[in-house]
């Protein structure tokens, strides 16, 4: 058991440290010998988790979803809201996100990596979310869920990238809170506008709900993201 816990928290700090590698240098410019360095490990513990630079990028991607977990809200709207919020507030802080997003996005991140397969996780996850919501009467009738979803993903991705650009993702959530301002009213039935909150401090308020959430239901896994 006590093994089997090491091979578990080497294998989260290798993630970890790639991911900070992968973000601030991309694919192409990251070396095995610099994760090596900033997770202070051996090559052969690295080697043992993942056999390959691609494995070990594509592992860093598969990360990236998780982290837009959020406590269930009986509004789905909110809930789709209040993940945009938790992922943008978490990207501050977690290098292994940012290492996921950069990731996603690299030009120059080889075919062998599915640089794609987040953007179709969050489409299936959100789409999902967005149905209920319609099931739900949250909706207005002409909105199509799988299209709403892709423009939102797509949205999200260049909000993120911009704000990245010009502010190290300072004015995030200011920018997301701008973003949903503009998308709620053509989505949303007019009655639910008033109670929904999509403020620029959302993504603070929602984390520190889900550390209280994740300690009540046992999630320490959730709870560890919480905190990030």
């Amino acid at each position: 058991m006590a093994k089997q816990e090491r091979a578990i928290r080497t294998r989260r700090a290798i993630l970890e440290a790639a991911g900070a590698v992968f973000d601030e240098h991309g694919y192409t410019s990251t070396t095995i010998a610099m994760v090596l360095e900033r997770a202070e490990v051996t090559k052969g513990a690295l080697y043992f988790h993942f056999p390959s630079k691609v494995s070990l990028a594509q592992a860093v991607l598969d990360e990236q979803v998780p982290f837009g977990a959020v406590p269930p809200q009986p509004c789905k709207l909110q809930e789709i809201v209040d993940m945009t919020f938790v992922v943008g507030q978490r990207l501050l802080g977690n290098a292994l996100l940012r290492g996921s997003v950069r990731l996603a996005v690299d030009q120059e991140t080889p075919a062998g990596v599915d640089h794609g397969e987040p953007f179709l996780q969050w489409a299936r996850r959100l789409t999902t979310l967005l149905e209920v919501a319609r099931d739900r009467g949250e909706l207005l009738p002409t909105v199509k869920p799988p299209e709403t979803v892709e423009l939102l993903v797509g949205a999200f991705t260049g909000v993120q990238l911009m704000s990245r650009a010009l502010t190290g993702r300072a004015d995030l959530g200011d920018r997301l809170a701008v973003l949903w301002a503009h998308i709620l009213p053509s989505i949303a039935v007019p009655g639910l506008l008033p109670a929904l909150d999509a403020r620029a401090d959302r993504g603070l308020r929602v984390l520190a709900s889900s550390r209280e959430w994740a300690q009540e239901h046992g999630e320490e896994h959730a709870e560890e993201r919480a905190a990030s």
